[in-house]
């Protein structure tokens, strides 16, 4: 298969083609209309449209009939196309119009076609290098392939095993002998065609528009192409997916399958499988009114619910840090009431009583419950939510006070409120840490045995949580 698709440069030998005209993908269709269904009768019922078939782009409508190109049967076109633009089997080649344009498959079909050419001057140079050399014309049929049939290539090789180098090195040397170039038509030379008359009056007789572009002649097989009439199907190019790495430390993000005919990844992006969920909401305690707007009020404590979700099939314990003010011009202060704790795993069976019992545990916390440092909010199955205190920074564009100016302090900026400035972040660090087997996925980044046979990892990273917007009253 190698051999194959390297001899055609990596081109699809199967019936994928692209339209050399807009390099849209062409399908087969027949020439001859298809059996009219109302006809309901057992001759026609199910039966496939006759020949003969040609290729045809449904985007600009172009068909290979255009180029005199027609086809015996739906299956193998790349094999019949090669039998035809090469010369192979002149019966293959169906038969143009009697007043259609002499195109290019007209001249493939010459015994001096390209192919014939290369037989005839690699047969011409195989004669000439036998003849030079008789004493390795013998050997140069079998070494040949390998590109050992050359004289100078087995004077090497034996010097090798001889140990007399140093001998024939210092005798001269026989002068090579020269063989000559082939010069003839029958030796594969091709002599070039001066005479553009023909050229000239398609040019005069077609215009511009019937010549080739330099993006089509650039996406055609072989070079040659003047004219759209001379512009072949383009076979498709095989392509291969890569595994793709970080840029920083080269870890694998995603890894195709080994088989060919499978084209998902085998290992997906890191995000996806090992990231927990996170997301917020504002805290509202029972019995008080929910606040009036969305926006935050500057300088007044909020308390929010922070949910991680867990994916993983293990359990894991999650460590959060963030810093006490948001960066930025307007600072405010975060406090994490819980920043350590562990959630389960998320596993695919589980008891409908502990769903109910969760279901309880949360009715009973919207009436007793109050918030306390160091405890998780709320638990589920594969949840937790804690609680993060907010103090939204006063959005008052002024000078701060000469107390709380240190010394190399710039000067302060003073001016107005940019795009997005009003929108509350928080960056939390998140350091994730869980067991599991050693035969699982690779994507610690440190890992340690332990007796059980369990493995332990760890995973960090850096995320930005948005709040919501502070007022600016």
């Amino acid at each position: 298969m190698i051999t194959n698709q390297s001899i055609h440069h990596c081109r699809c030998t199967r019936s994928c083609f692209q339209c050399p005209i807009c390099i849209g993908p062409l399908a087969v269709q027949s020439v001859a209309p298809a059996p009219e269904p109302s006809h309901l009768t057992a001759d026609n019922a199910g039966s496939a449209p006759p020949g003969p078939w040609v290729l045809c782009c449904s985007y600009c409508n172009w068909a290979s009939s255009e180029i005199g190109v027609q086809f015996d049967k739906p299956q193998g076109i790349y094999g019949q196309l090669l039998k035809m633009r090469h010369g192979i089997g002149s019966s293959d080649i169906p038969n143009a119009p009697v007043d259609a344009v002499p195109t290019k498959r007209d001249v493939l079909a010459e015994p001096e076609s390209t192919k014939s050419r290369f037989a005839a001057m690699k047969s011409f140079y195989q004669s000439q290098l036998a003849s030079a050399n008789p004493a390795t014309s013998s050997m140069s049929g079998s070494f040949g392939d390998y590109g050992f049939g050359s004289p100078n290539a087995l004077t090497r090789i034996m010097s090798l095993y001889s140990g007399t180098s140093g001998l024939t090195a210092s005798k001269t040397k026989a002068r090579p002998t020269i063989i000559r170039e082939a010069d003839t038509e029958n030796e594969g030379l091709r002599f070039p065609d001066l005479d553009e008359s023909a050229a000239i009056t398609k040019l005069r007789h077609q215009g511009y528009d019937g010549t080739v572009t330099r993006p089509q002649a650039a996406v055609q097989v072989e070079e040659g192409a003047r004219f759209a009439d001379e512009m072949w199907p383009v076979p498709y190019l095989l392509r291969s997916k890569r595994a793709k790495r970080c840029p920083a430390c080269r870890h694998i993000l995603s890894k195709p399958e080994a088989k060919v005919n499978n084209t998902r990844f085998r290992i997906r992006l890191v995000a996806v499988n090992y990231l927990p969920e996170i997301s917020s909401k504002p805290l509202i305690q029972p019995g008080l009114p929910p606040p009036p707007s969305d926006l935050l009020i500057p300088m007044k404590p909020t308390q929010y619910l922070l949910t991680f979700k867990n994916l993983m099939f293990e359990d894991i314990k999650v460590s959060l840090a963030t810093p006490n003010t948001t960066p930025g011009r307007f600072a405010s202060r975060v406090t994490v009431l819980c920043p350590q704790f562990t959630i389960e795993a998320n596993s695919d069976d589980y008891d409908i009583n502990e769903v109910l019992k969760d279901d309880r545990r949360r009715e009973r916390a919207d009436t007793l419950q109050q918030v306390e440092p160091g405890k998780v909010w709320e638990r589920g199955r594969n949840w937790v939510s804690i609680v993060v205190e907010v103090i939204p920074s006063s959005l008052r564009i002024e000078p701060r006070p000469t107390i709380l100016k240190k010394d190399g302090d710039g000067k302060d900026d003073l001016s107005p409120l940019k795009e997005d400035e009003d929108i509350l972040e928080i960056p939390i660090f998140v350091r994730l840490e869980w067991e599991s087997d050693p035969a699982g996925d690779q994507v610690s980044t440190s890992a340690s045995k332990e007796k059980d046979g369990k493995e332990k990892k760890e995973l960090a990273y850096w995320t930005v949580l948005g709040i919501g917007r502070i007022s600016q009253e």
